[in-house]
């Protein structure tokens, strides 16, 4: 094989599970790369990923560790992507824009499942992809076991590129099944080349063989050297596999310890021929000719903002100018290397490179920058993630709100799993998320960027009341205060409506007994008191008809009548045997098929009703389950389906109705409303 040293930047990615140690095969290619001096160990001084102060507290990857290295005159930008599916919109921008992810997975065949997110979005996107299995040393079977297990959830062939050495029920080394060769690992050194055990020259042969076969189903040539009993040439078996894999027709699987460098070189050395060129990557984007693809934005203190991009079609300087998708221009104001939490200022980025580039106010995570006059939307448009788990936030210091509003947006544009509602309604602002850990990680960010810390509790549930008979009610309000006094009389018919007819007012008014330009102010006054009902929550489907009343010449006013219309309302709903009503939301839940009894079981008792539930789509070993919950129980639920699915379970929610809420819910609902009015 030649070597490749293209001059072109290759931007890899590690991604899978929580735990499997992608973090620590982010340190080991650093180390086994010469990139660093001693291979960094997660969560101590000198590790390069995960050394936010929030990834250190969180003890996971929050955010994107980005880093450089060059090995054997090869140049790459390694990009490690937290595991939880909590940061999942952290990593949905950046997918698209590898040469080649490799997944990053335990031994443990019962843990295949866990892959199975993020290899749905790499296959959707054609990104090329390689398997790495850690922790190889802990495996308790076969690895033929594990491969069985995690084929179903991958719609691309697993092929296994090396066989595990196993002495004294620890792997010892490997056998590259390419190259027939075998090695031992070596503490801190390169692995070791040996002969091949005699106890395992079948088991390599029947190994390599299959491997031969699946690479086969994509060559017919290779095909007619197997079927007539040839043997294919080295250069035949590592030109397929490099075609195969830069194609994403299959992907390889290497195996080692990343904690000990056991296997890593190994990986680089596939990555030299297997990772394809940038250009494929700018096809996929859509990105022609000098340009940049934004993956992420943060904003940097003093720094400013930053636009962390990979540069596609040539070499970029500082000072570029480019157009954002929508037209605007921007200029590159500083340009720098990144080397996990450290940035180098630096005057040109190479093709393929991912860098910072400051002051680009305007960009996004997802533009696409090009160097022509016209704005380009990149190709691929990541779906947004809507949030499933909310906290209500206010400042603990008054002060503080317009800062806190300014530090929001920030978080809000570097993080596309937040969102923010203002509930004008229930007085209360929502920060929602991906799950409790991404609000809570989002919340000490905005303690320790902007200072600002706040108060939060569970969000007040949008209840609502109705009435169940009807009721007329008279309105009056009299008041003689010297000078012009205040009259207004009104007779008002109220009855229930349809659940979700909301509110209808009717004008029956003869003989001008109330002047008609006083008629509006009754309605407003009627709808004023619908604001609060009786049991403390704005009222709906709610009939109100204007059948009589009465005014006078000098103090009859629209104030009055406004005053007079609230009076009879308020008098009247008290009449109409309140009742109070809740809202229901429809659930769509996604989760592992070994899941579901429990999430039944946990929905009944939520006061959820199951409405049916179904095989998910393409997603093998996964069902859909539509329910309908009480938006009370649902803030909380996501808690529970992550913990019932590994952390794999997520949900979209949509409001549907309302129902009559009784008993002795009801009771301690009003009670509470009425305590905090």
């Amino acid at each position: 094989m030649s070597a490749r040293k293209s001059g072109a930047v290759r931007a890899i990615g590690l991604i899978g599970p929580n735990g499997a140690g992608k973090t620590t095969l982010f340190e080991a290619l650093l180390f086994a790369a010469g990139a660093t001096e001693r291979q960094g160990v997660v969560g101590q001084a000198g590790a390069v990923g995960d050394a936010s102060p929030e990834a250190k507290q969180a003890g996971q990857s929050v955010e994107l560790n980005l880093a450089g290295f060059e090995f054997m005159g090869d140049r790459y930008a390694l990009i490690d992507y937290p595991g939880s599916v909590e940061y999942r919109a952290e990593v949905d921008h950046g997918l698209a824009a590898l040469d080649l992810a490799i997944v990053v997975i335990d031994p443990d065949p019962d843990k295949a499942v866990l892959i199975q997110p993020w290899l749905k979005a790499l296959e959707a996107l054609g990104v090329p992809r390689a398997f790495f299995v850690n922790k190889i040393d802990q495996a308790r079977g076969h690895v033929d076991e594990l491969l069985k297990a995690l084929q179903p959830v991958s719609a691309t062939p697993l092929v296994a590129r090396q066989l595990p050495i196993w002495k004294d029920e620890h792997v010892a080394g490997f056998i590259d099944l390419a190259l027939e060769r075998a090695f031992v690992y070596r503490a801190g050194k390169p692995s070791e080349q040996v002969e091949i055990p005699a106890d395992l020259i079948d088991e390599e042969a029947a190994a390599r063989f299959h491997m031969l076969e699946q690479m086969a189903d994509f060559d017919d040539g290779l095909m007619e050297i197997l079927l007539e009993d040839g043997t294919p040439s080295p250069d035949t078996i590592f030109a397929d596999l490099i075609a195969e894999t830069r194609a994403a027709q299959i992907a390889p699987v290497f195996f080692g310890v990343a904690a000990q460098g056991n296997g890593v070189r190994r990986l680089l050395k596939a990555l030299r021929h297997d990772a394809p060129e940038p250009e494929a990557a700018a096809e996929r984007l859509g990105a022609q000719g000098p340009s940049a693809y934004v993956i992420k934005t943060s904003h940097a203190g003093q720094a400013g903002k930053m636009a962390y991009a990979r540069v596609f079609g040539g070499p970029l300087q500082d000072g570029a100018e480019f157009t954002l998708p929508d037209g605007e221009k921007g200029r590159v104001s500083g340009l720098f290397s990144v080397q996990g939490q450290a940035t180098k200022k630096i005057n040109t980025a190479e093709k393929g490179d991912v860098v910072a580039l400051g002051k680009l106010e305007a960009a996004h995570a997802g533009d696409l920058l090009t160097a022509g006059k016209a704005g380009v939307a990149a190709k691929v448009t990541p779906a947004l993630r809507p949030p499933v788990f909310e906290l209500a936030i206010a400042t603990k210091d008054r002060k503080d709100d317009v800062r806190l509003s300014g530090a929001l947006q920030k978080l809000l544009e570097e993080d596309p799993g937040l969102r923010l509602v203002h509930d004008a309604a229930l007085h209360e602002m929502r920060l929602g998320g991906q799950g409790e850990t991404h609000l809570r990680v989002a919340l000490e960010r905005l303690k320790r960027r902007y200072q600002v810390e706040v108060n939060t509790h569970a969000p007040a549930t949008p209840y609502r009341e109705t009435i169940r008979k009807a009721v007329t009610q008279r309105g009056r309000h009299k008041k003689q205060s010297g000078g012009h006094g205040q009259f207004g009389d009104t007779l008002l018919e109220i009855r229930p409506l349809e659940r979700g007819e909301g509110f209808q007012f009717i004008d029956k008014i003869t003989g001008g007994v109330v002047p008609r330009q006083w008629i509006p102010a009754v309605e407003q006054g009627v709808r004023d008191a619908m604001e609060k009902g009786p049991l403390g929550f704005p009222v709906v489907d709610v009939s109100v008809t204007l059948i009589d009343g009465s005014f006078h010449a000098v103090d009859s006013s629209e104030m009055a009548f406004r005053t007079a219309g609230r009076i009879g309302m308020q008098e009247g709903l008290a009449q109409a045997s309140p009742i109070l009503l809740e809202p229901i939301e429809k659930l769509v839940i996604h989760a592992p098929n070994a899941a579901t009894a429990r999430i039944t079981s946990s929905i009944s008792n939520r006061r959820g009703r199951m409405l049916g539930f179904d095989a998910r789509p393409d997603w093998p070993g996964w069902d859909s389950i539509e329910v309908y919950m009480p938006h009370d129980e649902r803030q909380d639920f996501i808690l529970d389906l992550r913990s019932m699915t590994q952390g794999l379970g997520t949900f979209e929610a949509a409001y549907d109705h309302m129902v009559e809420l009784n008993g002795r819910k009801a009771e301690e609902v009003s009670q509470k409303a009425q305590a905090a009015a």
